[in-house]
């Protein structure tokens, strides 16, 4: 792979836009964004501005993007802001197979990334709850899977599997002992859940990886969500708690050492605040929401560190260390938290 990651060749450009009815090209600039194994190019022509991809290799199952694209396209018959799929203009398809390659062309939806004031965290809120409403009533004869990072086997497999090896090379006791109270955290927490009747919760699709990077905003509005490859069942407060978590989690330090416990409650608010405005949960349901944020917090650090023994670029060490710090905030505040999502809830209702 070339040092910038992966890209097209002129040739491939071509043939692959050979297979659209976009009018003469032109003009074609690569797009350095996302994940760098997934070349794009924005290509501009007589009817209009566009975005090509070319799937990266871990995410071309085919099976995957066909039912992605069953729920991309779903959304947009509803109007939901999302970049709309081209279809191929010999056989109308969603995404074109070449040489074991897949590619997605895309209307260009212009927007900035998220800015971190208040009003774009409402609308993120509010967005979700349409994505929600909006898949009520998608049906499908084939299904995602259902796991999700709610009392899952796989992030007690790695947890183990980071302690394990993290004994076997006689490092860090401290370490040693941070690890199993992360596995003891997501214990109580999985229980918790489940107590206040997670398994008997109505599912559907949710989006699995709803936070700030997959998305594009204008003038504190969501204009696009921009990613689908985590499509899952499970009840809808799967993706609320992890956008919670994604939109008040706050880092901004190098080092996860000098990262704070706290999360930033007044962001929480408006994201719940957007949420609640455009769809209602129960009671019952806002009391799991910190449990869930705890789970979440714990699953997404253990996967890269248990294969990698890093997070991304960061000391996996470190990072464990300050996730356990944030989830004994959460898990102190969790009656506080609690309380401030209810009386956003009864506030709503007056």
């Amino acid at each position: 792979m070339p040092k910038g990651g992966a890209h097209f060749i002129s040739q491939e450009l071509a043939l692959v836009l050979s297979h659209y009815d976009i009018g003469i090209i032109q003009s074609i600039k690569s797009l350095t964004a996302g994940n760098r194994k997934a070349p794009k190019q924005i290509v501009v022509s007589d009817t209009g501005k566009y975005l090509l991809k070319r799937r990266a290799g871990d995410k071309n199952d085919r099976y995957r993007v066909t039912f992605s694209h069953a729920v991309q396209q779903h959304l947009q018959k509803k109007k939901f802001p999302l970049p709309n799929l081209i279809t191929t203009r010999d056989e109308g398809n969603s995404f074109l197979e070449l040489d074991k390659h897949i590619y997605e062309l895309f209307e260009f939806t212009p927007g900035v990334r998220f800015d971190s004031k208040d009003k774009a965290v409402q609308d993120a809120g509010k967005t979700l709850a349409k994505f929600h409403t909006c898949l009520e009533d998608f049906s499908s004869q084939s299904l995602p899977l259902k796991t999700t990072f709610h009392d899952a086997s796989p992030v007690r497999r790695y947890l183990k599997k980071i302690s394990t090896e993290n004994n076997s090379n006689g490092s860090d006791k401290d370490f040693q002992k941070i690890v199993e109270k992360l596995m003891t955290i997501y214990n109580h927490s999985s229980v918790n859940v489940n107590q206040l009747g997670f398994d008997v919760w109505p599912q559907q699709i949710v989006h699995g990886d709803w936070h700030p990077g997959n998305m594009l905003f204008m003038n504190g509005k969501v204009t696009a969500v921009l990613d689908f490859d985590s499509l899952k069942v499970s009840p809808p407060l799967i993706d609320l708690a992890n956008g919670m978590l994604q939109y008040s989690i706050v880092a901004g330090r190098p080092n996860p050492i000098d990262w704070p416990d706290y999360l930033d409650q007044a962001k929480l608010a408006h994201f719940i605040y957007g949420y609640l405005q455009f769809r209602k949960i129960k009671k019952e349901k806002t009391q799991a929401l910190a449990d869930l944020m705890i789970e979440t917090l714990i699953a997404e650090a253990v996967l890269p560190i248990a294969a990698t023994g890093s997070f991304i670029h960061l000391s996996g060490s470190d990072f464990l260390k300050m996730i356990l710090r944030k989830c004994l905030w959460i898990q102190n505040n969790h009656e506080k938290l609690t309380d401030a999502i209810e009386h956003i809830s009864q506030d709503l209702d007056k």
